[in-house]
């Protein structure tokens, strides 16, 4: 009987379909009634899924890490999980720039709109607030007790520094798959985002480091490093917006009488005009424009377009581009 009902538990479990509820943006295509080998492959491929899954590991990262700061009463360790509040800033920018190209509903491309700069600004003002309040306790504790020795102790234990150094070795792991798979993509999200990880991971050491002599009784060092950690996350942070927003923020990033100079060059077309960019020449544009093709040309539509696509990246490099297209009635009826 047993036998037999192990059989039927067996046979409904492999009668089952995983399904997987769609992502905003390029994220929709995840959702299958079924997951073959080669689905499976092609969509841990894909830049937004790695963001995604990237975004919750991060965030899982920050509350072990609060949680440990709150057992401990460490400084550092607060000031640790303002780099991993950072690394969420970053991530979720990254989301924004890849889903950006796919909105175009009643909204101007490839801007920030009132979700991004709420955003930015509310991570931005919990930064501030916790980085100033973490210094100013540092610097309390420094000044009110001449004596280093007597500073505040601050209970580490073995356990507790064997969780973060599982979260440092996480950390490096998951930017080198992000680089692999960016350089494997060529996406630029990707690439910004694992280099920002790498860049902020070296931190995760010098902390396990700084927690060890915590637990050997050093207790000044938590102080200490915990307003060098707060200074870092304010150049940290800078440089995540200084990468990052520059591909959201709406500005022209080419002038339109260069693009429209360069596609006119490509046969077929007689007009060019509603031309829009969007990014950093040389980090990634999105450009949208509206052409007019010859009726002979027609028929050879993703000809053009990838005609005009290559020319317009051989100039400016990596690009993305939208393009709809009309036809020449003029020339029609003549």
């Amino acid at each position: 009987m047993l036998r037999n009902t192990s059989s039927a538990l067996w046979w409904g479990l492999s009668k089952m379909e995983v399904r997987v509820a769609p992502f905003r943006g390029n994220l929709s295509h995840m959702s299958q009634a079924s997951t073959t080998p080669s689905q499976s492959q092609s969509r841990s491929h894909n830049p937004a899924w790695v963001l995604f899954v990237t975004l919750w590991l991060v965030v899982l990262t920050l509350v072990i890490k609060v949680w440990v700061a709150w057992l401990t009463r460490s400084i550092a360790l607060f000031a640790e999980a303002l780099h991993t509040l950072i690394d969420c800033l970053s991530v979720v920018l990254s989301l924004i720039s890849i889903a950006s190209p796919d909105r175009y509903n009643n909204r101007e491309v490839w801007g920030h709109g009132k979700l991004e700069t709420a955003i930015v600004l509310s991570l931005i003002a919990m930064l501030g607030f916790g980085g100033f309040s973490l210094a100013g306790l540092a610097l309390y504790q420094l000044g009110t007790t001449p004596n280093l020795s007597n500073l505040p102790s601050v209970a580490v234990t073995l356990p507790e520094i064997y969780t973060i150094a599982a979260l440092w070795i996480s950390q490096g792991c998951l930017a080198l798959w992000q680089k692999r798979i960016a350089l494997r993509q060529g996406s630029l999200a990707l690439r910004t985002n694992a280099k920002h990880l790498l860049q902020d991971s070296w931190l995760n050491g010098v902390l396990v480091i700084t927690l060890v002599g915590l637990w050997q009784g050093y207790h000044w060092l938590d102080p200490v490093m915990g307003i060098g950690l707060v200074i870092t996350a304010g150049f940290s942070c800078w440089r995540v917006l200084n990468w990052q927003l520059p591909t959201l923020v709406r500005q022209i990033a080419i002038a339109p009488e260069a693009i429209h100079q360069i596609v006119r060059q490509v046969q077929g077309i007689t007009d060019c005009y509603r031309i829009r960019s969007r990014g950093v020449v040389g980090r990634q544009v999105w450009i949208e424009m509206q052409i007019t093709l010859h009726p002979e040309f027609m028929t050879s539509q993703t000809w053009v377009k990838g005609q005009i696509e290559a020319a317009l990246r051989d100039r400016y490099g990596p690009i993305q581009v939208k393009i709809e297209v009309d036809q020449d009635d003029f020339n029609e009826e003549s």
